[in-house]
């Protein structure tokens, strides 16, 4: 996701190549038609604006109240003007609760989009066939209304996948150890809902939402 305005496969961040006159789609080289992926918006009130402007059916994840001393660093989204964005990505940066500093994207798609298992580091557009084989690892919540999350197999990074109003819900973790955030059910907000008057604190842009 590079801090230039160049649209990126949500697959593998590689440059997209426009759409032309006998197609509507964008196209990576590698993977196809895709929903392209969205220069990263800053962590800011405005940054948020700018992709909440953008999106139709896709929830904005935001685990409220934040985890102790955490902060959000940035959104991001794929999509383009013509099917708004499909998927989301809220990004925040915060202590490990075993040390050190930790990351955490938590990214609501629709099926198919691949945006999840790229940040994942998969090479497929899903959780993968062993997906929801085994109870449970984690649990979120929202609305009074529990979310069952599995534990998917990722490299060098903790990840947990499941389901949420018809979309997929991931949460990738960085490092590995992070994923003990997730020992007690963490709650969500979805940032579109109007009702909201949330004083989100903001920190630097994240690392993760960069090329």
């Amino acid at each position: 996701m590079g801090q230039d305005n160049e649209r990126r496969c949500p697959r593998c961040t590689q440059p997209v190549k426009e759409p032309t006159a006998w197609s509507s789609a964008w196209r990576c080289d590698l993977h196809g038609e895709v929903h392209p992926l969205l220069p990263a918006f800053s962590p800011s009130s405005d940054g948020l604006v700018a992709l909440l402007r953008t999106t139709r059916d896709v929830p904005v994840w935001l685990p409220w109240p934040l985890p102790t001393g955490w902060l959000v660093a940035g959104f991001a989204g794929a999509g383009d003007e013509r099917t708004g964005i499909r998927g989301s990505v809220v990004a925040l940066s915060g202590p490990n609760p075993l040390g050190g500093p930790g990351d955490m994207l938590v990214v609501a798609e629709e099926p198919g989009t691949g945006l999840g298992a790229g940040l994942a580091g998969l090479d497929h557009v899903d959780p993968g066939a062993e997906f929801a084989c085994c109870p449970p690892s984690a649990a979120a919540s929202f609305d009074n209304h529990d979310i069952p999350l599995w534990l998917v197999d990722s490299p060098e990074r903790a990840v947990f996948a499941g389901e949420a109003k018809g979309r997929w819900l991931w949460l990738v973790l960085w490092p590995e150890t992070a994923g003990t955030l997730l020992i007690d059910p963490i709650v969500l907000r979805d940032l579109r809902d109007p009702w909201q008057d949330l004083d989100i604190p903001f920190g630097a842009r994240s690392p993760r939402l960069a090329s």
